[in-house]
């Protein structure tokens, strides 16, 4: 990432970071020029996405192949009811721009999958993963991890959430490699066990939490500031409102 200068415009519209010793002039510049990958523009998308626009992160893609339900808009934030029918990187690309002119936005409105991932991913710095599928998740996370590709993947379910932050290409300050998705979640578990957000429901508020830290994890990850979700797997009770960090690390054979 180079040095992107600020215009006087982006000088004030960002002037509570620049104060911030851990971002200042030279992580907002660091914002500017960054590419990010969002995967999904739904209920984890939509707080990633309008964080990381909001914050001046130059670069946004956008990849989502649904259009905006009725159903949507409980918890999917970046639609709106006059978009209804229309794909979901079209109407969040319009939420986005009214929040920030600045960032550039690629719509990719189609379904990751094997034939596209690697090419997609590859444009990118970062990817932050919202989707909603364990295939989808695996299919990312392992696509990251062979294009040396920073990670952070969220998920939601009923009143439940988690985060993660993953960079298996690095090594620790151990000598040892971070750990992967994998190492986490050894497979995929059978899709027709798993209860959809249609069946189970969804607390409207809790993609909110989950996609907020994901762009928070972006930004650290961008500007260097903080430490990273790396071999740590952050749980989210929304029932009792209490978070539940567990350590992970890399497997081996």
């Amino acid at each position: 990432m180079s040095n992107a200068p600020l215009s006087p415009e982006e000088i004030q519209r960002y002037a509570r970071h620049l104060v911030l010793p851990e971002i200042g002039g030279s992580g907002q510049q660091k914002l500017k020029a960054a590419r990010v990958l969002v995967v999904g523009a739904g209920g984890l998308g939509a707080p990633v996405l309008m964080y990381l626009a909001a914050a001046g992160v130059g670069h946004l893609g956008l990849v989502d192949d649904d259009h905006v339900s009725l159903s949507n808009l409980q918890r999917q934030i970046v639609h709106t009811t006059q978009n209804v029918g229309k794909s979901k990187v079209e109407s969040a690309a319009e939420f986005l721009t009214a929040i920030n002119p600045h960032p550039v936005l690629d719509l990719h409105n189609m379904r990751i999958d094997e034939a596209n991932a690697s090419d997609l991913i590859s444009r990118y710095d970062i990817v932050a993963d919202g989707s909603d599928n364990f295939a989808t998740r695996f299919l990312v996370a392992d696509t990251c991890e062979q294009l040396k590709k920073t990670l952070v993947t969220g998920a939601v379910n009923r009143f439940d959430g988690s985060i993660t932050t993953l960079q298996p290409f690095l090594t620790r300050a151990d000598g040892t490699l971070n750990p992967r998705y994998r190492d986490l979640f050894p497979q995929a578990p059978d899709e027709s066990t798993v209860l959809t957000c249609e069946e189970a429901g969804i607390m409207g508020a809790l993609p909110g939490v989950i996609g907020s830290l994901q762009a928070l994890e972006v930004v650290k990850a961008i500007t260097g500031a903080g430490e990273l979700l790396v071999g740590r797997h952050l749980l989210f009770d929304a029932g009792s409102m209490l978070f539940y960090p567990v350590k992970y690390g890399r497997k081996t054979g």
